[in-house]
Parts: structure tokens; sequence; C-alpha cells
């Protein structure tokens, strides 16, 4: 014979497997994306890892999360989704406004950081763990300086996004009194 669950407890209508292991898989890269970014752009020019490996590894690591994000959209865009959580108007239009913008900047930051190594004058290129990607952009310093100033502030705009959200998560599962406001099981 079974216990019949507490009065209390929330059924939980969650993510599809599939959209929650690339949800927590593209946070981690983000994280990592951001550290490397902040590591390597302290180096010396003349560091020898700047260059011939971590640089690499970012714009490698960029596509990757750009590629992510485009399988969700599409995974999306057939799956049914949870609907929203119990949340009052003003929190819910916020959490839509900044899933939207973080779905939005974890497109174009890649992009630009894209935009920013193919029109550099003096760039090696992209590659994708090894594989030459085709730049389609010509090489322009001064187009190169626009993409690196937006790739840079549009970076930090998806950290504070993402900031947001977190912190937005965190109090709807600890300081929010309504269970059906807990987002983060949806997502687990």
């Amino acid at each position: 014979m079974t216990q019949a669950e507490p009065a209390t407890s929330v059924s939980v209508d969650k993510y599809p497997p599939s959209l929650r292991v690339l949800h927590w898989l593209r946070a981690l890269l983000i994280f990592g994306l951001i550290g490397v970014g902040w590591f390597m752009t302290s180096l010396d020019d003349e560091a020898a890892e700047r260059f011939g490996e971590l640089y690499p590894l970012h714009k490698s690591f960029g596509l990757l999360v750009l590629l992510i994000v485009l399988v969700q959209l599409g995974i999306r865009a057939v799956s049914r989704l949870p609907g929203p959580a119990e949340l009052p108007k003003h929190e819910r239009v916020l959490s839509h406004v900044v899933h939207v913008a973080i779905y939005a900047l974890v497109l174009i930051v890649p992009l630009m950081g894209y935009a920013m190594s193919s029109s550099y004058a003096h760039s090696d290129g992209v590659t994708f763990f090894g594989l030459h990607v085709p730049e389609l952009l010509p090489k322009n310093d001064t187009a190169f300086r626009v993409f690196q100033f937006l790739h840079k502030v549009l970076a930090y705009t998806l950290l504070g996004l993402v900031a947001l959200h977190v912190a937005g998560a965190l109090k709807h599962r600890f300081l929010d009194k309504n269970p059906k406001a807990d987002v983060l099981p949806r997502m687990m």
C-alpha cells in the first residue's frame, strides 16, 4: 500500500527532457565563455595561449552555443511546453521579456563575435573545433571595432539578464508563498 502525497504538494508540469538538458548545458557554456573571455582579454598580446588556444576555443564554444539555441528553438516550436507559472501579471510579463531577450542575445552575441573575427584584417578566421568556417564579411578594421564593441556590450547585457533570470527563479523558489510560483522544478 502506498501513502498518498501530502495535500500541499504541487504537480509539476516540466519542460521536455531535451530542452532541460540543453538549457543547463547552454547556461554552463555561457558562464564558461564569459569567464574565458575575461581571462583571455586580460592576457598580454604576446601570451601564446591567448591567440593559439583561448581565442579559437572561445570562438568554437560560442558557435556551439549558437547551434544549441537554434536546436532549442526548433524543439520549442514542435513541443508541448508548460503553461505559465502562477505569477502576478507584472512578474509574468517581466519573465517573458527577459526570456525573449536572453534568446535574442544568445543568437546575436555569437553572431557579433563571428562578425568581429571575420572582419578583422589580421584574423586567422573562425574555426569550429578545428573546422574552418567561411568568412562572409570583408576585412574592415572599422567594422571590426563596431562588432567588437557590440559583442562586448551585448555579452555583458546577456550576463545581466541571466543574473535577473536566476534571481527571479530563486525568488519564486524561496520567497514566494505560492508553491505554484516555483518555476525551478519545471527545468529540473
